[in-house]
């Protein structure tokens, strides 16, 4: 098919940290002919641990992604369950956008009836609280639950291991054995190097929210589908070089 997939990770970053996020892309996972792009935003946020970071990545997100379709891409791929930008991408684009939280929760709620987050401090729970009210999801929440431990965005949990994958599986199994949840969604594309720990060691399914994300992107290209413009509409008065300007070109 030759597709070309845009994913912009919504902090900035060097080279280093970019390599790290895209390791959640394990070779095999898309079609050899799928030319996947990871690219960090300019300029923006630091750890989305507040409504202030979550508006910086809003507006460096849409930045990031507003040439995309010009530029060849046939998606675009948010790198972060805080899903920023999501929206104002598909308003701008008419091509998919798929982003991990609305990815990963529907997901989940197709393959059980409660679903639970385990993620890394309590400073994110605002970021899922604000999804799970626009996906009018929170119905199927069993309960989030973190470890706790200041999150590392450019190495992620390399050389933690030993210390933060027991932390996440006794949250995790906290969240199933009494908040009752059957399905655990890891709550950040940046802990994808547990995924294999904690799905080896759980008793429910354990959704990697970055990898669900390509996987419904693929399907969205195969089948031919993108959203509708009729529930994310352009701006009659576009003003992208706003955006440009904030973060600059």
């Amino acid at each position: 098919m030759n597709k070309r997939i845009k994913v912009i990770i919504p902090i900035p970053m060097d080279q280093a940290g970019i390599d790290a996020r895209a390791a959640q892309l394990t070779p095999g996972f898309l079609p050899a002919d799928y030319q996947v792009v990871f690219e960090s935003v300019k300029a923006g946020a630091a750890l989305g641990d507040s409504y202030h970071d979550t508006l910086l990545m809003d507006v460096s997100v849409t930045e990031a992604g507003l040439r995309a379709e010009e530029e060849g891409y046939h998606a675009i791929c948010i790198d972060t369950v805080s899903d920023s930008a999501l929206n104002a991408l598909r308003s701008c684009l008419t091509i998919p956008v798929i982003a991990p939280g609305a990815s990963s929760f529907y997901l989940a709620c197709n393959l059980g009836k409660r679903f639970g987050i385990v993620t890394m401090w309590d400073e994110w729970f605002p970021l899922y609280e604000k999804t799970l009210t626009d996906y009018h999801l929170w119905d199927r929440l069993a309960g989030m639950r973190s470890i706790k431990t200041r999150p590392d965005l450019e190495e992620l949990l390399a050389g933690k291991e030993e210390v933060v994958f027991g932390k996440l599986l006794e949250a995790a199994e906290a969240l199933i054995r009494e908040d009752g949840a059957d399905v655990i969604i890891l709550g950040s594309t940046t802990m994808h190097q547990s995924h294999g720990f904690l799905a080896e060691r759980l008793s429910v399914p354990v959704l990697n929210p970055g990898q669900v994300s390509f996987k419904t992107c693929q399907m969205l290209l195969e089948l031919g589908l993108s959203h509708s413009k009729k529930a994310y509409p352009a701006p009659e008065v576009p003003r992208y070089e706003l955006f440009h300007a904030l973060v600059g070109r």
